[in-house]
């Protein structure tokens, strides 16, 4: 099984805690973000992942490699910036399975991918999304759903319950084709929320750990909660 991580993020939320690190290499204890992630995808039988990187990539390769315990890694650089969307419209290029799973740099979501892959190819999505039930929040958005399928997406706002994008998918590796896309743009906003109703999207739901270490409050609840994984 094969994997892509999105590690190009800039991490200018972070800057007050992190400086001149791409996001997914802020420390957390002695290791960076990106190394649990790694961890966490060869703990489930990945076996290779395709690096998506932009800033400061030099950093992460001269770190990682070509291998990460039994992970072969490749790596896909932006020469400029071209967003989640076309930093990953980029790296499907170099996937060579029919269904990749796609991970987001500065997340980890403790969740079976096995059973996410098993959604994806029972309701024979173009793309399913993990999706992290959450109580009393403003920072992210929600996602709606019919049963397993996505129905819409809401905008950031307080919300007593919802789902949650949890920043992990499975996809089919030729999802963009046929779609008018620019070189940069956003996979969330200007592709999965553009084009939802000409694509089948289907969600899974998990209540476990998950956590964003985009805002320093969270970065530094991660210090100490993802010790249990070293």
């Amino acid at each position: 099984m094969e994997a892509i991580i999105l590690a190009g993020g800039l991490g200018t939320r972070l800057k007050s805690v992190v400086t001149d690190l791409p996001k997914p290499m802020a420390p957390i204890g002695n290791k960076p973000f990106l190394e649990y992630l790694l961890q966490f995808v060869g703990s489930q039988g990945i076996d290779r992942v395709v690096l998506s990187t932009g800033y400061k990539h030099e950093t992460i390769k001269s770190y990682f490699g070509d291998k990460f315990n039994n992970i072969t890694l490749y790596y896909s650089v932006e020469d400029e910036p071209l967003g989640t969307g076309g930093g990953l419209k980029k790296a499907f290029k170099m996937v060579n399975s029919d269904n990749v799973f796609i991970i987001n740099g500065d997340t980890f979501f403790d969740i079976d991918l096995l059973q996410l892959a098993e959604i994806h190819e029972s309701t024979q999505s173009d793309l399913t999304m993990a999706l992290k039930p959450m109580n009393n929040f403003n920072r992210y958005g929600t996602v709606s759903i019919d049963g397993h399928k996505v129905t819409g997406f809401i905008e950031k706002k307080y919300q007593d319950t919802g789902n949650i994008n949890g920043g992990v998918y499975i996809a089919k590796a030729n999802l963009f084709d046929g779609f008018p896309l620019p070189a940069k743009f956003s996979f969330e906003t200007d592709f999965l929320e553009k084009y939802l109703n000409q694509l089948n999207i289907n969600a899974y739901i998990s209540d476990t750990y998950f956590i964003d270490i985009g805002i320093p409050e969270d970065y530094m609840i991660a210090q100490e909660q993802l010790k249990r994984y070293i």
